[in-house]
This record gives C-alpha cells, structure tokens and sequence, in this order.
C-alpha cells in the first residue's frame, strides 16, 4: 500500500470538504498508510480520530503564512510519502516539493495557476478533465475519478411530525450551502406551484435569511422547513418523497449521488455536474437552470405519476452502485497509484 500525504485547506463544512473526510476514511478501511493535514476544525478532527486518524492541523493562511509550508515540510521529512493529494487552491499551492508525486485534486473549474507545482490532478468529472487540458496540463497527467457517497440507504426516517410536516403530503428535500450559486431562490417559486407539497431544505449559508423571506413573501411560510446545516442528512432523505437538485452551477454534484444512493425520484437543474451524472428520462429528469415552471412542472410529473417516480429512483440507484460507491472510489485510487509508480520507476530505470 502506498504512503500518502493529504492535505485540505477547507472550510469547517461543504461538499469538498465532506468527501475529503470520506476518502481519508475509506482509504485507511482499505489499509493506505496516510498523513493527513487540515485547518484545526473541531468537528472535522473528531470525524477523523473516530475513524483511526490523528490528522496534523495547520493554518492554511495567506501570503504571511510561514507556519503551513514549515508543518508541511515537516511531514514530509517524517513520513517520506510517495504521495500528496492536495484538495483546494491554498493546499495545493502550499505543499513543498518532494521525493513523491503530488496530486492536486480539482472539485471545480479553479485557476490552475495554484497547481502548477502539482505533476498529476485528479479530476471528478471529464468536464473538468478537459478545463485543465485547455488550460496547459498534458492530457496524460490529468486523470478523472469521481466522488463517491457513503451507503445510508437503510437509515430510518425523521417523523414528519416533529417537523410539522403531513405524513400525506408530499415531501420535497434539497440541501447545500445556501448560496446563489445553489439556486434555492428557484426552487422557492417551484413550490410555490406545487401547492400539495411540503418543502425540507437542509444547508446554511450566506442567503438564508433572504431565502426565508423569500418564503414568506411566496405565502410558503407553512411548507417550508429550514433544517441549517446537517451533518448526517440520512434521515431526512429517508423521509422525503422526493429529491431537488436546482443548481446554476455545480462541477459534480455529490447531492446528485446522495439522491440516488436513497434511492429518490430526482428533479435536477442541467447545471455541468448533473447534466453530465442524469439521463434524463432515466434515473432523473432534467430541467433547465433557473426555470422554476420547468421545475414546478417535473416536481408535478413525479408526483401524479408513481410509477415513473419509482423507475427513476430504482435506475439511480443501480447508477449509484455501479459508479459511486466507496468500493469503487478506492479501487480507482489505488489504481491510479499503482500505476504512477510503476511509470516512475520505469522513468527512473531507463
């Protein structure tokens, strides 16, 4: 197994950083010898030591930051890692050069001037593959291996009650950060149109207190229930009936994968990420970004029609199982590395 070093220069909580916390995890289940170097959030530290952890905290600051390079440095010297992934423009521009191969991963369509240090990225989709192409990588050090959602398909649901939500009516549930880029304002007006249907929107954000007038304003202030920020969503997708993904922009779409995984009817708008995951028709209906009668209209498809509601959350789950999980993920990493090396150590002979 290989030695990695990894590195994130995150927020305390968002998609990025909730799928670094999964790989870290699922790698050292498959027994990767890591190191593993964050910003010193409380909870992140706790997800990481449950799961045999003890991860190095650095501050990940600005241009007067000498603390983060000399942390990294020392890891470097102490470990001798045969990799670094580094996730984030901060962490990917701060680790030294090494003895090793250092993989930027890249979530996003980023400036690739943080990278260029990195000999290899790692990409989640082959949209952000081709950015990085068209922005000077060599095609043969870019590699496309996508997120991946941890199964929780089983968990038992929120009751309804305690929500004050209908156990009739149907439910809607959307989470993320509550940011412009997510589009809740989109979903607001879609509701609204769907007067039958209860709303569940899970994130916290920038705009909540906006998007809460906005519900108000909407006459949505009975069916609709701000969850802030949750960790573990599981229930909540347990209880739902149906799954909104209405972002303007959005590169993967890990929200995509845990709709599948819980096996719901989606409604996605055709932002890069979920036009790229969705068949639309197949294991999701796609709609165009920021067109609330659009999405009010699909909500209604899935609602009047069971039948195409389940043939849509059955097929994203078989999409789920044989692309997304924490098996495949890490087989593909361990891939990745073994074949790096042997390139290496075949470069080194010749």
């Amino acid at each position: 197994m290989p030695r990695l070093l990894q590195a994130l220069a995150g927020a305390p909580q968002g998609g990025a950083e909730r799928h670094f916390l999964r790989l870290c995890l699922a790698l050292q289940r498959a027994g990767v010898e890591q190191r593993v170097v964050i910003r010193p959030y409380p909870e992140s530290l706790d997800i990481l030591r449950a799961g045999g952890i003890e991860p190095v905290t650095a501050p990940f600051g600005g241009i007067f930051d000498w603390r983060t390079g000399s942390i990294l440095q020392r890891q470097i010297d102490d470990f001798r890692p045969e990799f670094a992934l580094t996730y984030m423009n901060r962490a990917s521009a701060a680790m030294p050069k090494g003895d090793f191969l250092h993989l930027g991963r890249l979530g996003g369509y980023y400036n690739l001037k943080y990278y260029r240090k990195c000999d290899h990225l790692v990409c989640n989709t082959p949209d952000i593959k081709a950015h990085c192409v068209r922005h000077g990588f060599a095609e043969d050090r870019v590699h496309v291996i996508s997120n991946f959602v941890e199964d929780h398909a089983d968990t038992p649901p929120m009751d309804r009650a305690a929500l004050d939500t209908p156990a009739e009516a149907p439910l809607i549930f959307a989470l993320g950060r509550l940011h412009e880029n997510k589009a809740f304002d989109a979903l607001l007006q879609a509701v609204a149109a769907v007067p039958e249907a209860y709303l569940w929107l899970a994130g916290d954000g920038p705009l909540r207190h906006s998007l809460e007038r906005q519900a108000g304003q909407l006459g949505l202030g009975g069916r609709v229930r701000f969850l802030g920020w949750q960790h573990d969503a599981a229930p909540y997708f347990a209880a739902a009936d149906l799954y909104v993904v209405p972002s303007r922009h959005e590169p993967l779409g890990n929200v995509v994968l845990e709709g599948w995984m819980h096996r719901l009817p989606m409604v996605a708008a055709a932002s890069q990420g979920p036009r790229w995951l969705i068949g639309d028709g197949e294991n999701g209906l796609l709609v165009p970004i920021d067109d609330a009668d659009a999405m009010a209209a699909a909500l209604h498809r899935l609602i009047d029609d069971p039948q195409m509601a389940e043939r849509l959350a059955q097929n994203g789950r078989r999409t789920f199982e044989t692309g997304f999980t924490e098996a495949v993920a890490v087989r593909r990493y361990l891939e990745l590395f073994d074949r790096l090396l042997d390139e290496a150590q075949t470069a080194a002979a010749s």
